[in-house]
């Protein structure tokens, strides 16, 4: 199967000193956590309670960002059905996931994500529940048909990845009448998808798309699964078990992937002073567009840092969602130098100028408080 050639330019080795390797490790950060964020809500609440979440996350990315880059997209002179899964290709594209498109008429058109599915990553397919699937389903794939006004267009899914098939795969299809809601996702389980001509597929323009502006969108598209789904967690569970879950699960995905991260950017491992963690900070943050500088004063190590891109544009965000997202460096720094602790000074979303974080040591040896 021919490879998706801004996957490739994702995947590429790129030198560890150059800023394009930070920006990588940001985007491995963000999507494990946004993968883990599912096992780990489906454990705590349920197969139920997770399809209901990616549906609310997946319907309000729809409603904020699907006629915009539509438009950007240069796709509004095509069919709708077309359009909608050029769309799909096109968008999927930009953020590394391989996926093909297949037109099959004006009014019939297929598109396939292949594995390995880059939302389920690694082994968390087996542990995730269909109903995650269904709720990002009908959360943006049955809407198309709304949002372009068109209330013929519909989208049959005909493969799922939990059910052991050939990926997630289906086709917009422009119907002969109007849909009722429970009509705008359907399901066709025996049908399989044509094969996938690459002559047929839609391309961006390589001079509008450098290797650099895609590693920075393949950061935004894993940036924005957590943007998005912290708030839409918060308003679904509950601010408070929203900071439990999302920042255990924040936790165990720094300290699972810290060394990963230290690699990509080629820091040496067996640095375990509180400075190199700093300079660890410094670089994660230019990865994620906000500035951080750090200073030394009475025994610890202050980290200064101006702005929260994760959170850019967004209004009304809950103060358990920075909680949540703090615990992704407490887990790093756990794995960094266990005897090391961090703990949070001052908070921009509390209104403060910026956001300080102390790094001190802990005792080895725990005495007792009576």
């Amino acid at each position: 199967m021919p490879v998706n050639p801004f996957a490739r330019i994702l995947n590429e080795k790129r030198a560890p000193e150059t800023p394009e390797a930070a920006i990588k490790a940001a985007a491995t950060l963000y999507h494990a956590w946004f993968t883990g964020l599912m096992l780990h809500l489906t454990l705590r609440k349920g197969a139920e309670v997770a399809g209901k979440w990616t549906f609310r996350l997946f319907r309000r990315q729809h409603l904020e960002k699907f006629k915009s880059s539509f438009d950007k997209l240069g796709l509004t002179h095509l069919p709708d059905a077309v359009a909608a899964a050029q769309y799909h290709y096109l968008s999927n594209s930009v953020g590394g996931v391989e996926v093909e498109f297949i037109p099959e008429s004006d009014t019939k058109a297929w598109v396939h994500f292949c594995h390995p599915r880059w939302m389920f990553q690694g082994t968390a397919l087996c542990g995730l529940p269909v109903e995650v699937s269904r709720g990002f389903l009908e959360g943006w794939y049955g809407h198309n048909g709304v949002s372009l006004n068109n209330p013929r267009l519909g989208f049959v899914c005909v493969s799922e990845d939990m059910t052991g098939q050939y990926g997630l795969a289906g086709y917009f299809k422009e119907f002969g009448h109007a849909l009722a809601p429970h009509e705008r996702l359907q399901f066709a389980p025996g049908e399989t998808a044509p094969p996938f001509d690459p002559g047929k597929a839609p391309g961006l323009d390589a001079a509008s798309w450098p290797p650099a502006r895609l590693i920075k969108a393949n950061r935004n598209y894993a940036m924005e699964y957590i943007k998005t789904g912290l708030n839409e967690l918060c308003a679904l569970i509950g601010p408070a078990e929203a900071r439990d879950i999302a920042g255990h699960a924040a936790a165990l995905i720094g300290r699972q992937f810290y060394r990963e991260l230290q690699s990509l950017m080629g820091l040496a491992e067996e640095d375990d002073s509180p400075a190199a963690f700093a300079h660890f900070m410094e670089r994660m943050a230019g990865a994620q567009d906000d500035k951080l500088s750090w200073e030394e004063k009475d025994g610890a190590l202050f980290l200064h840092l101006d702005g929260w891109r994760l959170m850019r544009g967004r209004e009304n965000v809950p103060h358990e969602a920075y909680e949540a997202w703090i615990r992704l460096w407490e887990g790093c720094l756990a794995v960094h130098n266990r005897f090391l602790k961090l703990e949070t000074i001052a908070r921009q979303d509390y209104g403060d100028p910026e956001t300080v974080l102390r790094i001190r040591a802990v005792s080895e040896n725990r005495a007792s408080l009576a």
